[in-house]
């Protein structure tokens, strides 16, 4: 090598390439990236955060509708008989209770509590009132007192794992 293709290679300072520390290697904003599944909300890009929110209402919904019958009324067991039975079943229960629990620890863990109350048990609690006021009951309707005690329970339930999921983050985030 010449002396003036080593001078060339050699470049001041103003024609470097600098790199700020905020930006970062592509596979790190990548989405499919696993380290992104577990980081906290509030900090990444709004874009993201609301679609992972969005994505987490919408897995509440689905878990809803696939557990339980949309009519939540007691039926006859059979034509003209006394006894009546629920539509709703110990497995449809158990899915959606497993469903729900995984998802509060999930988004306790990445967002803040007010929120994953709000996107893991305010779309079955808007779903079984809406279900319950679709199907009026011929006799006293005490819907809106089983309505409201299954929200509160929904969202104690969903609190409880919430805050405990939280309890595993890092300190620093």
């Amino acid at each position: 090598m010449t002396a003036k293709s080593m001078k060339s290679m050699h470049m001041s300072p103003r024609t470097r390439l600098r790199i700020s520390p905020r930006m970062t290697p592509r596979h790190d904003v990548s989405p499919m990236n696993p380290r992104n599944l577990l980081t906290p909300l509030p900090g990444t890009p709004p874009l993201r955060r609301w679609t992972t929110r969005a994505v987490g209402a919408g897995l509440a919904v689905a878990a809803y509708l696939l557990c339980l019958p949309w009519d939540l009324r007691n039926r006859p067991e059979t034509p003209g008989a006394i006894n009546e039975t629920s539509p709703v079943t110990a497995l449809g229960i158990t899915g959606l209770t497993v469903a729900m629990l995984s998802l509060a620890a999930y988004f306790g863990f990445r967002d803040r509590l007010g929120l994953a109350l709000l996107i893991v048990a305010g779309p079955p609690a808007t779903l079984m009132y809406v279900s319950f006021d679709s199907h009026p009951e011929p006799d006293a309707a005490v819907w809106p007192l089983a309505w409201g005690f299954f929200v509160l329970v929904m969202g104690a339930g969903v609190l409880a794992v919430a805050g405990f999921a939280r309890l595993f983050r890092d300190s620093e985030a």
